[in-house]
């Protein structure tokens, strides 16, 4: 097509931020993330350029987790991304974003990452796919704000036949025997229309989180912001809480998800989630948490909207039957959903929803949704703790997504500072109202970031490279 474009150079900046509290993920925790921001200049077809921006925390203890030391899992994760920017100024393919994120996702990003495991070798522990990914994505998406900003064009308008060379059919299989076709069908086909302006926002409570003044040690930041749990429902007006579970610790997880629930009844919270991160091995597990709460707690039991992830995120080799999670509360795949094939995978498994991140490329997120929806799963849109740019991808795709209750959104609970130059110009993506975040000041071509307005000044360039 006329609008097809193509790569012309990739800059790489890295972006440290220090969060104000610790963030647990299972059994490591949190306490700074580098963010790779990447610029893609891309060609139309008359030679015309443009610049797209993309965004993602390298958050190494979710995508990686492993008993390797942080520092050395960060070191490749940010080796693999200068890796990626050469590869990505190089790469030949023409026409739309879907099209080059896709063919570069599954034929180039898999060797990159043998290579970078090959190169590891004796280092021990080869990177993980997921982690990749995650690396991947701040390209994938300044591809597609490339793409919008080029065509002076909002990037989700252009998810349809007028600009795709390639129907859906190309790239997603429905199950054997559905009377499913993708043939003629387009992402633009699966979208909320309109999109939402403005969501329920999902607060985390994490492993370390204070819930109450008898958890105050003294050494809580004095930084204006809240730090008791009930402060933040109070001063936000949350009316949904993702809780933080460990996984291996049935009474800890028991107890935790009790007295969340009891300050969420206290303070008209109407949602809770349980995040099990990966850590569980057997159903019984959940089931039994599960079951003790219906009986004992049955208010708290009906407020969880959804299980997330609590099973190993490497689903091909853990595949474990969950129906009877599932059959209890709905259950989204998070971690492991790291395209349509191992969602369609999930559900034979038996799980039920699909939690999707920008984090994972735009490209892979909006074939998911595809996919997922066609087969009658839910969705949702979760959180990688995204600050600064990294969050208005995120929020959008939940305004698309028509997701089962809102878009989890934490960074401005952990490291709000840091995107105090994109709140000046979005302050409803950065501080949440009423529990609510504000998509309103989304505006123009591309992501609608409006940059030009952001006042950041970026740190020196990690990577350069040209075709």
């Amino acid at each position: 097509m006329e609008t097809d474009i193509s790569l012309v150079s990739v800059d790489l900046y890295f972006i440290p931020v220090k969060t104000r509290v610790p963030l647990k993920f299972g059994p490591e925790t949190l306490t700074s993330v580098i963010c790779a921001r990447t610029c893609v200049t891309v060609a139309g077809a008359e030679g015309k350029k443009a610049q797209g921006w993309g965004e993602t925390p390298l958050s190494v203890q979710w995508a990686w987790p492993s008993s390797l030391g942080y520092q050395e899992r960060c070191d490749a994760m940010q080796l693999f991304c200068r890796m990626l920017a050469e590869a990505w100024a190089g790469f030949e393919k023409q026409g739309h974003p879907m099209e080059i994120g896709s063919d570069f996702i599954e034929s180039v990003l898999p060797k990159l990452l043998e290579q970078l495991n090959r190169e590891r070798g004796e280092q021990g522990e080869p990177m993980p796919h997921l982690a990749a990914l995650v690396c991947c994505s701040a390209f994938d998406v300044a591809l597609h704000d490339a793409y919008g900003r080029l065509l002076d064009r909002d990037v989700y308008s252009t998810y349809n036949a007028e600009f795709m060379n390639e129907d859906l059919s190309c790239f997603l299989k429905p199950v054997q025997g559905a009377n499913i076709s993708f043939a003629g069908k387009y992402p633009a086909d699966f979208f909320s229309s309109p999109p939402a302006k403005t969501m329920p926002a999902w607060h985390l409570v994490g492993g370390k989180d204070l819930l109450d003044a008898s958890e105050l040690t003294g050494d809580e930041p004095d930084d204006g912001y809240p730090v008791l749990l009930p402060e933040w429902i109070k001063r936000d007006g949350l009316t949904c809480l993702k809780v933080k579970l460990c996984g291996n610790d049935s009474q800890w997880d028991y107890e935790r998800l009790i007295n969340v629930g009891e300050i969420a009844l206290k303070n008209d919270v109407q949602w809770l989630t349980s995040d099990f991160n990966c850590t569980v091995t057997d159903p019984a597990y959940v089931n039994e948490i599960l079951d003790k709460l219906m009986d004992e707690f049955p208010g708290i039991y009906q407020m969880i909207l959804y299980v997330e992830q609590p099973f190993p995120y490497d689903l091909e080799k853990n595949q474990i039957d969950v129906h009877s999670v599932s059959a209890r509360k709905p259950l989204f795949m998070d971690e492991s959903a790291h395209d349509w094939k191992l969602v369609r995978l999930g559900r034979s498994l038996g799980w039920t929803g699909v939690a999707l991140k920008t984090c994972k490329t735009q490209t892979g997120a909006l074939l998911s949704l595809c996919w997922a929806k066609a087969h009658g799963m839910t969705l949702m849109v979760q959180d990688l703790t995204n600050p600064m740019l990294a969050q208005i991808p995120h929020v959008l795709l939940a305004a698309y997504a028509d997701t089962i209750m809102g878009v989890e959104t934490n960074a401005m609970q952990f490291y709000p500072a840091a995107s105090e130059p994109e709140e000046a110009v979005h302050p409803g993506l950065y501080k949440r109202r009423d529990g609510q975040v504000d998509l309103s000041t989304i505006q123009g071509s591309g992501f609608g970031y409006r940059l030009e307005e952001i006042k950041r000044t970026l740190p020196d360039l990690a990577a350069h490279y040209e075709k």
